[in-house]
């Protein structure tokens, strides 16, 4: 089964910024799309960036313009750069992946979760 292991999540000041980074095992991440989740507690998952096997980029609105998501093939590993970090953002960032392509099995994957708070 392929995992998925999250880290850089931490407590920082509203205006901060943290780099979350999602690494991958296996040897098809380069097939993968990825993607950031995040839940606040009492609320929904929502989808906060996902990139696309060909780098295709979508972010949410509430992120757009502070947020950056990018991924390194040759290190198996998807990243999220968070800048101008805002108390809303504060909640658990989860890493999603998933192969793409005709062939591609479907299945999913999900990391374990990382805690990001932002203190005003």
């Amino acid at each position: 089964q392929v995992q998925l292991v999250e880290s850089g999540g931490g407590l920082v000041q509203a205006g901060g910024s943290l780099r979350l980074s999602c690494v991958t095992s296996g040897n098809v991440f380069d097939i993968y799309a990825m993607a950031w989740y995040r839940q606040a507690p009492g609320k929904e998952r929502e989808l906060a960036a996902r990139i696309t096997s060909g780098g295709r980029t979508e972010y949410a609105d509430a992120v757009k313009g502070r947020f950056t998501i990018s991924r390194d093939n040759a290190k198996n590993t998807a990243y999220l750069q968070m800048n101008s970090l805002k108390p809303e953002d504060t909640a658990v960032y989860y890493c999603y992946g998933r192969p793409e392509g005709w062939g591609a099995p479907q299945v999913a994957y999900w990391g374990q979760g990382t805690q990001v708070t932002v203190s005003s």
